[in-house]
């Protein structure tokens, strides 16, 4: 369906793709993966027509359509959130568009005298509106939109009005709706709850279509697609399989690829050795010659790519009293909304609590109680002997001062630190080289929270409070992260809706439900196997 052929492309003076072929073929689903500023977004604009290659050819087959999601959303107010998504399905939106017109025109006295072919106009517009199953669109599109967690007002209320995240989602669900031949999803997994995550999952895999996507989440990917094809170093190469599948290839490839190295390197050591001991005599001359020859024929094994691996020790942390916090009979509510009423939960040293629960539960709420950043109506929340807290919070990232480095960050934060020692957190939380100069008002999403994570974690507090730590870490932060997290002494509560992170992390589940709070004994796959259910209210 899709095909890049010899692809060249070179943005500014970075060469991003040299002599790159790969292909999507009809219905298959394919995971792509790449180190940040790959070019993964590039090639999706390649496949677009919004930008085109230096040498070599895209091609797509005639007459299939493309739905592309990027992160870039664009502009949306003036209408619903259902107008929004149903404006994107093409044909069936522009017939819908006419219908509307024509009704119009029904109810004008002005055109009394046109009524006729105005009504038999509007016979064919709607013939071919029932063609396309026009009736059923606006249906599926409250479907889609209630898929991704949003609400009936929501749905009907002025799109403009929304967050970015929710945008986002609007503008995924158009995607969706549209069904096209092809879909090109970039980190479609971003700003989705865990809920919303596991319909587009079903979605996706019910799909017919041919599918090429990125996501941050390997637990994501790993369940929908069935081939992985890599940018790296300007090439594409391509693994059957899932991102299981492909990081265990890979691993394989790049040990076979080394070795073949060191064999080869052991090898030319020999041949050099014996050339510069006998070149100067003339009864070896021609074996020194033929081999100097040999030497330049043979073609050269390139050692594996080094891939930049950031890995995190934690200092240990002081140890804390039993009861590390203890609410009791607290009541909360926002307006004429309860969150809680008369909730008891006790916090217990090297207890991990993930807390579960759909958006508006009160999970954000729970972790802003526990940490003091939000006060109970009733009720009291005690931390206990010797707790030093940290929390990661949503919107932490929005307070760091733009204007200071990374750097500078850090050396502000914890002024009595030796430079060699600051410059060793930063690397190992991916800021390496001229990257601690960046200042944070121009750092992307996933830096900032990388550079939060490194300002909580260096002097290591023993609970800590973390909501969403994962959202926007690529796949390699979050593997450094659980790595890091897992030898963890300490205790912590924490929002997630990384299956991969709960999975690794937890050993309580909190629930929240219509119905109550429900505590589980063991993790999150421990919760998964005795409820049935990945997230609260629904069916695995």
């Amino acid at each position: 369906m899709i095909r890049l052929e010899k692809i060249v492309k070179q943005n500014g003076n970075q060469i991003v793709f040299i002599e790159a072929s790969a292909a999507l073929q009809k219905g298959e689903k394919v995971g792509l993966v790449g180190p940040n500023g790959a070019g993964k977004t590039t090639l999706f604009r390649l496949i677009t027509g919004q930008e085109k290659p230096d040498e070599g050819n895209v091609g797509t087959d005639r007459g299939i359509t493309i739905g592309y999601f990027s992160q870039d959303v664009g502009e949306m107010e003036g209408r619903s959130a259902v107008a929004e998504v149903m404006d994107g399905t093409g044909p069936v939106s522009a017939v819908a568009a006419e219908l509307k017109e024509l009704e119009t025109q029904m109810a004008d006295p002005d055109l009394a005298d046109d009524i006729d072919a105005i009504i038999e106009r509007y016979g064919e517009v709607q013939g071919r509106f029932e063609e396309l199953d026009g009736y059923a669109l606006e249906g599926r599109a409250r479907e889609v939109l209630a898929g991704l967690s949003f609400t009936q007002e929501m749905m009907d209320g002025d799109v403009g009005g929304l967050s970015g995240g929710w945008k986002m989602r609007v503008a995924l669900a158009r995607i969706l709706l549209m069904r096209p031949d092809a879909m090109l999803l970039d980190e479609p997994s971003n700003h989705l709850d865990l809920e919303s995550l596991i319909w587009l999952e079903a979605f996706l895999k019910a799909y017919d279509g041919a599918l090429l996507m990125t996501s941050h989440d390997r637990e994501f990917m790993n369940r929908i697609v069935t081939r992985v094809v890599e940018i790296d170093g300007g090439t594409l190469t391509s693994y059957s399989g899932d991102y299981g599948f492909y990081e265990q290839q890979r691993a394989l490839n790049e040990k076979q690829q080394q070795a073949q190295f060191e064999r080869q390197q052991a090898m030319l050591s020999k041949e050099i050795k014996f050339i510069e001991r006998f070149k100067a005599r003339a009864s070896h001359a021609a074996q020194v010659q033929s081999r100097v020859k040999k030497l330049d024929k043979i073609e050269r094994v390139e050692p594996p790519k080094r891939r930049q691996s950031v890995a995190f020790d934690f200092p240990p942390a002081p140890r804390s009293g039993d009861d590390v916090v203890s609410l009791k009979q607290v009541n909360k509510a926002y307006g004429s909304r309860t969150i809680y009423e008369g909730l008891d939960f006790v916090v217990s040293r090297k207890e991990r609590w993930c807390v579960m629960g759909i958006n508006g539960a009160g999970k954000s709420t729970l972790l802003k109680l526990v940490t003091g950043s939000t006060k109970p109506d009733t009720g009291t929340v005690a931390l206990g002997g010797s707790v030093k807290l940290g929390y990661f919070a949503q919107h932490a990232m929005d307070l760091l001062d733009g204007e200071h480095t990374v750097f500078q960050a850090l050396e502000y934060a914890f002024p009595q630190a030796g430079q060699g020692s600051l410059r060793a957190l930063a690397g190992c939380f991916g800021f390496s080289g001229d990257d601690v100069e960046k200042r944070c008002r121009v750092l992307s999403g996933g830096e900032k929270a990388r550079l939060v994570m490194a300002k909580m974690l260096f002097d290591p507090p023993n609970f800590l409070v973390l909501d969403e730590p994962t959202n926007h870490l690529d796949i390699g932060t979050k593997e450094m992260l659980i790595t890091a997290l897992s030898q963890y002494e300490g205790t912590m509560l924490f929002v997630s809706h990384d299956r991969h992170f709960l999975g690794a992390l937890s050993n309580r589940v909190l629930e929240l439900t219509p119905d109550g709070i429900h505590q589980y004994g063991g993790g999150y796959t421990e919760y998964v196997a005795r409820t049935g259910q990945e997230a609260p209210g629904l069916r695995s």
